[in-house]
């Protein structure tokens, strides 16, 4: 079996490593040739490309793929780069078994607190989000016209290791901004990775899912939380009119809204290893306290999501 990630960020590796372990054949792509240095030294077949251009000997590179992962986030004038500049070789893999695309959350645009499920209409009130929707719609079309066995997987806010409120309030960076009524739903890496394997086992071409943990929470809450579990007084509440924040932390509070979760466990026999944030945590707290370190690896920073507010929208 063969795995190839468009875009090797904190997610797509995670799922990377997690199937070279179990034996898979390995590959993707990254932005930089150190990084692509970087996972080939770990036995991990990366190639350079940064969405301006096809990436050098597409077709070779892609032979054999069985499983097909897209996670490079939208760029203004082209939703989704791989399919873009590679859509034709994908049509042409004869071996491929299933193809997924990690998405976001954002695309239900804001509900007042309210419930989306996969039913929900796509009403995206953000421009990156928009595209997001966009490069749903091209990947949904390579499925319609070409028979590619195609998933959306909508993420919430990504947390894990050297990612997320955790890591904000042991760096001494997270703030209290408190917007009554104000939820995010969340998901930890760990999770993800157990999803998007689910999928690939129950396979179900054109389908949609969302992926989040059980517990939407305010995220001045969250933040309390983490510095009751380290023994630190939290900082001091921040009503959102007042708080000093850029336009890009402020548009996440535009959207306001709880995620169903309940078709990636009736339709894929998920059990979340970590359903709420109060899992989730701890965990990675006991963690980083059994390495002796509190830093990521490069290659493990540089994730995206809807929930770590201020790094959202880069690599997944």
């Amino acid at each position: 079996m063969k795995l190839f990630c468009f875009g090797l960020g904190y997610s797509a590796l995670a799922l990377a490593r997690a199937l070279k372990a179990e034996g898979w054949t390995v590959a993707g792509t990254v932005r930089s040739a150190g990084k692509q240095a970087a996972l080939t030294d770990e036995g991990i077949e990366a190639h350079v490309f940064d969405g301006t251009a096809a990436m050098e000997n597409g077709a070779e590179a892609l032979a054999g793929t069985t499983h097909l992962l897209d996670s490079i986030p939208p760029q203004p004038d082209m939703p989704a780069p791989p399919v873009f500049w590679h859509g034709g070789d994908f049509a042409a893999l004869e071996d491929l078994e299933w193809a997924g695309y990690l998405s976001t959350t954002g695309v239900y645009g804001d509900h007042g607190g309210g419930w989306v499920n996969e039913e929900t209409p796509a009403a995206p009130t953000m421009d990156r989000s928009r595209r997001r929707a966009e490069a749903e719609e091209m990947w949904l079309m390579m499925a319609e016209r070409y028979g590619m066995p195609v998933h959306i997987f909508r993420l919430a806010g990504i947390y894990g290791p050297g990612r997320g409120v955790l890591r904000q309030v042991q760096s001494g960076r997270a703030r209290r901004v408190v917007k009554p009524g104000q939820v995010f739903s969340r998901i930890h890496v760990d999770d993800i990775v157990q999803v998007v394997r689910a999928s690939m086992t129950h396979v179900h071409p054109g389908r949609i899912y969302n992926v989040c943990d059980d517990e939407a929470e305010a995220p001045d809450k969250v933040v309390a939380y983490v510095c009751d579990l380290l023994g630190l007084e939290p900082p001091p509440e921040i009503p959102f009119d007042e708080a000093d924040l850029s336009d890009m932390a402020k548009s996440f509070y535009r959207d306001n809204k709880r995620v169903d979760n309940s078709r990636i466990k009736d339709e894929l026999g998920v059990r979340l290893r970590y359903p709420s944030y109060r899992d989730g945590i701890p965990a990675d707290l006991a963690a980083t306290a059994g390495s002796g370190s509190s830093t990521p690896s490069p290659l493990e920073g540089d994730g995206r999501g809807e929930g770590s507010r201020a790094s959202a929208q880069k690599d997944i």
